[in-house]
């Protein structure tokens, strides 16, 4: 019966498990949080005059992102292409003789006993050499490519002492079973941002962009421990 019971816990434990690993919630990351626009505080009128400072438009001003939580557009044009190769050979070879000495103005010579495992146990002396050589040669040869493009809606994070804004943002897609995100931070000089609100990554100075997944699709492209392990420098062969 306390068998039945256990089963039966462990079966829905499973359950659970698999249930979780399968859900399709997103998880973003609350540093990549939109940012909310400082109130602005309506200044007391005592002139009687029908102008707010406040509530002003100018008729000569742009709507480009300029103050803390302003939104612009990113548009993500990133290609990046890396090759490295490298190749390594390192040969070492020694060789030390040392020759049979002089004693008493003659040269040792002696017999030893046959059961030594020696090429002759007669006439011998004691002149020796030593010698030894190693080698090693390794090779290994990367290439990689990248490209992300597509656009992103970001919020202005804070104005620095020289105009530059900070900013960041997060896009989370939902397909099938799995999601995939997108952050990016960094700053940009507002003279960048074109007329139509929207800058360049390519004019993002620090930027930190991103794209990951997570869900079935991604787990399936993860290498296994015992494939890392055979790749890896622990690797003895």
């Amino acid at each position: 019966m306390m068998m039945k019971k256990l089963i039966r816990l462990f079966i829905l434990a499973t359950a659970l498990l698999l249930t979780a690993c399968m859900s399709t919630t997103a998880k973003r990351d609350p540093a990549y949080a939109a940012v909310r626009p400082v109130a602005i505080q309506e200044q007391p009128r005592h002139d009687g005059a029908i102008f707010n400072v406040s509530n002003n438009i100018s008729l000569f001003e742009d709507y480009r992102a300029r103050r803390p939580g302003d939104i612009l557009t990113v548009q993500l044009d990133e290609k990046t292409d890396a090759e490295k190769e490298t190749e390594t050979t390192i040969s070492k070879d020694n060789e030390n003789n040392i020759a049979n000495p002089t004693v008493f103005g003659t040269n040792p010579q002696f017999n030893l006993p046959g059961f030594l495992p020696l090429v002759s146990n007669k006439d011998n002396n004691l002149n020796f050499g030593l010698s030894s050589n190693s080698d090693f040669s390794g090779q290994g040869d990367s290439d990689q490519s990248n490209k992300l493009t597509g656009d992103i809606s970001v919020s202005v994070v804070e104005v620095l002492a020289n105009g530059n804004l900070l900013i960041r943002g997060e896009k989370v897609i939902t397909i099938n079973q799995g999601n995939e995100y997108i952050r990016i931070a960094g700053m940009i000089n507002p003279r960048d941002i074109d007329a139509n609100n929207s800058i360049s990554s390519k004019r993002v100075a620090d930027a930190q962009i991103s794209y990951v997944g997570d869900g079935p699709t991604n787990e399936a492209n993860v290498m296994g421990w015992l494939s890392r392990f055979f790749i890896s420098a622990l690797m003895p062969f």
